[in-house]
């Protein structure tokens, strides 16, 4: 009776150990909520198991910029240079700690479709755990991340705007399966002087899935801090991640959108 005790006692200890959530304390509250950056009481989304498919290998509208195609860095930077990441098999991957890539050009808000998969091989956990993240003008993630089975903060999920909004639902794929990424960016808008007119907004699906419904992003996004925006063009570059994990990524196509009439 004592041992079973014991084994009751560890289980409820583990039990509100995982209630508890991953994250932090000491950081600062994210404006207008009343939440701080990943909170540790913040509440994880739900699970949802997407379909087979969506928009898996969905081919670029006829007005859209194929990115990557799976040949080729040729819309890609490096710091100035030629990417190191890897290319083979119509995926691009990161190598080797090299650093994040960017688009040679610039785009204000835009329509995003693209493709990645997490490392088929599970090693670490949390935000360590096939962590990348797309970057909108070199501000603005919506995060990347193994997050099946794999307990973290709930603004650090996959389908996260970083540090701001948790997904509405962890819609992820087992590990080493294509997830698809389909998002609506909406830049900011700022005045001659440097007002703010209007805040960015993000809508976002993952594997078909509404994880991010028009979202107001709040200023940029960062690891344990919040930042309010600085004043610039409205326009900037797509970015992927070097966060140190073998993320895989392809298909990649943006279509620029102009002002409604």
């Amino acid at each position: 009776m004592k041992i079973l005790a014991l084994i009751s006692l560890g289980v409820a200890c583990i039990s509100a150990a995982l209630a508890q959530g991953v994250g932090y304390t000491d950081t600062p509250q994210i404006r207008g909520q009343k939440w701080k950056v990943h909170d540790k009481e913040r509440p994880n989304p739900p699970t949802v198991t997407p379909g087979a498919s969506f928009s898996n290998g969905a081919p670029p509208p006829s007005d859209a910029i194929w990115l990557f195609d799976g040949r080729d860095f040729s819309h890609w930077t490096q710091n100035g240079q030629e990417p190191k990441w890897a290319l083979a098999n119509g995926y691009m991957e990161v190598a080797g700690k090299t650093g994040d890539i960017a688009t040679k050009e610039e785009f204000g808000d835009a329509q995003v479709h693209l493709e990645f998969a997490t490392p088929s091989k599970v090693e670490g956990e949390s935000q360590g755990r096939g962590n990348s993240g797309v970057f909108f003008h070199g501000q603005f993630e919506v995060q990347v991340l193994d997050s099946h089975n794999n307990q973290t903060y709930a603004d650090g999920q996959a389908g996260a705007l970083y540090g701001q909004w948790p997904p509405l639902a962890n819609a992820i794929r087992p590990p080493g399966e294509w997830n698809t990424y389909d998002i609506v960016f909406e830049a900011p808008r700022f005045d001659p002087a440097g007002k703010l007119l209007k805040p960015g907004y993000v809508t976002a699906f993952l594997n078909g899935v509404c994880v991010q419904n028009r979202k107001e992003l709040n200023g940029p996004t960062n690891h344990r801090s919040t930042d309010p925006y600085k004043a610039y063009s409205g326009k900037g570059k797509l970015s992927l991640q070097d966060h140190g994990n073998p993320t895989r990524f392809r298909n990649i196509w943006l279509r620029p959108l102009g002002e409604q009439p």
